[in-house]
């Protein structure tokens, strides 16, 4: 990274802007905090940072490029990340009131996602977000040189996915604090709510910029 510490420093700002900013990623991660404990939203924010070094991978390779360019394959990205939207929106829009023994101990759900389905929701949040895939490849086709070596892109990619981990991983440790949570569950359904018409204007907004 010797020598590298300006562009660097550079990538790291704006990713880090970019992660803290509210999205789909923030909001599936308040959701599986509320719904389901820290356990889930952990492994939720491990596969939204796994994806990460997907838009990476793709954007080191040329494929993002190739992905922005023609008109067909970005609009199939911007419909598959709109169609797993709106299905997180329909699943939280039928969320029901939570039995008061469920509150009281801070209980989320009856039945726990598995650690592969919690993991797969948040690689799949990230990963189908045509605004994700746009954002990593301006940012290496901005800010990164093409003279810098391979090795180094790909700590940058490293540094990136790590620092999104362990954004929301304090965001679920922070939304799934005892106290803080059983606050949300007293109104856990409406909060479901909420979020599953944010998820829907999330996807809405997509097949908005589809259609143009």
């Amino acid at each position: 990274m010797h020598g590298y510490w300006l562009e660097f420093s550079a990538v790291a700002a704006t990713h880090l802007i970019a992660v803290a900013s509210p999205g789909p990623d923030f909001a599936i991660v308040l959701r599986q905090s509320v719904a389901y404990g820290r356990r889930t939203a952990l492994l939720t924010s491990i596969g939204i940072g796994t994806a990460i070094l997907l838009h990476v991978g793709y954007s080191l390779l040329g494929l993002g490029l190739l992905i922005r360019s023609s008109a067909g394959w970005f609009a199939a990205v911007k419909y598959a990340g709109a169609a797993y939207l709106a299905w997180l929106g329909v699943q939280s829009l039928r969320a029901k009131p939570r039995p008061p023994a469920d509150v009281a101990g801070a209980a989320g759900a009856a039945e726990l996602p598995t650690a592969r389905a919690a993991f797969a929701t948040g690689f799949l949040t990230n990963a189908l977000n045509p605004k994700a895939t746009l954002f990593f490849i301006s940012l290496f086709v901005l800010i990164v040189s093409p003279q810098t070596p391979k090795p180094v892109q790909v700590g940058y990619g490293v540094w990136m996915a790590g620092v999104t981990m362990a954004w929301f991983a304090l965001v679920s440790v922070f939304f799934t604090r005892a106290d803080v949570r059983r606050n949300f569950l007293r109104h856990g359904h409406w909060i479901d709510r909420v979020l599953g018409a944010v998820f829907l204007a999330f996807a809405g907004s997509l097949l908005f910029a589809a259609g143009r």
